[in-house]
């Protein structure tokens, strides 16, 4: 499908995102909200990686390369997030 379905996962990914925010913001009720980012990446962050783990069987060196980052990084991130290896 010349990685059409890919697209749309990362883009139904990024809506999903969206709507959460949104909801997230109206259920502020006016309040100004902060940290954001921090929350956006915190509660994205750990899901992701606990998945990938899954994924790889444990493997932290085949989950690290489907993540795209270094075996250290994602040793690092494990014990940040609390993620039992």
């Amino acid at each position: 499908d010349g990685g059409t379905g890919r697209m749309s996962r990362t883009n139904e990914l990024a809506e999903a995102v969206k709507r959460s925010l949104e909801r997230y913001y109206k259920d502020m009720e006016g309040e100004t909200p902060t940290a954001i980012y921090e929350m956006v990446l915190k509660n994205v962050e750990k899901p992701m990686i606990e998945t990938v783990l899954g994924f790889a069987e444990g493997n932290q060196s085949l989950a690290a390369s489907m993540l795209g980052i270094n075996r250290n990084t994602l040793r690092k991130k494990m014990q940040q997030l609390r993620i039992k290896g």
